[in-house]
């Protein structure tokens, strides 16, 4: 990130935050650092960090996503503008951070920038991540004016041969106009937000474009880059997608010829203690890597959300992270959760 961008994104940040916040913060580390020391699953405080799924449908067909390979195992939808409001009633008060994404792709939602604007109103730090398709003008202008603070946009190639080679379907030209479309619109309006970051999911047939994706940010007017490892599904025995360079790779090769993830798995995970997700038809689940929904904590057509945040189906499932993360089917290729990010 450029350096006036992170000064402003640093204090737009900090100017979302309350004495409620902060203190409903303080409660979550102090919860999280006991149970870690002990072994012992303690839980104080409310979620920080929400994750909202906008909806389930994709215009891409990525090889390692669900939602462009259309094999998820849940219903698929859109969120509905009138139950996020209500949510958000119930829970903006001890909230920061607020993502619109999980799955799919947000801009196919037809009411997505106006629950953004909603979510804005609140004083909540927004962020979505977008394939860029969907950036003409008309939205681009929307999405400066809907208070929208970060704009996360995927950007895997420099050249339409290696973009397409992940984001099948995909035509960058077609993002890099969106891209310029926000840029113009930040600059008519006078507006620093919302930061604009170039997303590069480094895999094998796109890692010779790193420095290139760098230049092109740069020309374009983009605050910054983010390098993000590909989580792959299939890669005990090898992947074409698994990068040659190691720091970009999840991914162990062994003496054997075999692959094995790096993490270690530690039996912490600071998610589970700020944060969760909640998709499109209303069901609470603990992470983003719970991509069809198996682990479901609660539905909220059913019960509140703090009813589901303290209930005793989550402390068995936080109970659980402490005794055997390893146990986990969604912990199994997972890279983060045991720092605190804050």
């Amino acid at each position: 990130m450029n350096k006036m961008a992170k000064i402003y994104d640093a204090f737009n940040f900090l100017s979302k935050l309350s004495f409620r916040r902060v203190a409903n913060l303080l409660k979550l580390l102090s919860s999280y650092y006991y149970s870690k020391a002990t072994g012992k699953s303690k839980h104080w405080g409310k979620p920080f960090s929400i994750s909202f799924e906008p909806t389930t449908t994709c215009n891409l067909q990525c090889p390692e996503c669900p939602s462009g390979l259309r094999v998820f195992s849940r219903p698929t939808g859109n969120l509905n503008k009138e139950f996020f409001q209500k949510t958000i009633d119930e829970i903006y008060r001890e909230l920061i951070y607020l993502i619109f994404y999980f799955q799919g792709e947000p801009y196919i939602n037809p009411d997505f920038l106006d629950m953004v604007k909603y979510a804005a109103g609140k004083k909540l730090y927004t962020i979505t991540s977008t394939n860029g398709h969907f950036l003409n003008d008309e939205n681009a202008k929307k999405t400066v004016e809907s208070g929208l603070d970060r704009l996360i946009i995927s950007l895997d190639g420099t050249t339409q041969e290696v973009y397409e080679s992940y984001r099948r379907g995909g035509n960058l030209e077609k993002v890099l106009e969106g891209t310029r479309n926000i840029v113009k619109w930040k600059k008519a309006l006078k507006s620093s937000k919302p930061i604009v970051f170039f997303q590069f999911l480094v895999v094998k047939p796109n890692e010779h474009q790193i420095e290139d994706i760098k230049s092109l940010a740069g020309e374009m007017g983009v605050d910054g880059v983010l390098f993000k490892t590909a989580q792959i599904y299939n890669y005990k025995t090898g992947n074409p997608l698994i990068p040659t360079i190691d720091k970009y790779s999840r991914y162990r090769k062994n003496a054997d010829g075999t692959y094995s993830i790096k993490n270690k798995l530690a039996n912490s995970c600071w998610k589970m203690w700020h944060s969760n997700v909640i998709t499109w038809d209303g069901r609470v689940v603990p992470c983003c890597f719970d991509k069809d929904a198996k682990y479901v904590m609660g539905e909220l057509n059913e019960n509140s959300f703090y009813d589901i945040w303290d209930n005793d189906n989550y402390a068995a499932f936080r109970n659980a992270i402490s005794k055997g993360r390893d146990k986990i089917d969604m912990c199994k290729n997972c890279t983060e959760g045991t720092k605190v990010w804050l």
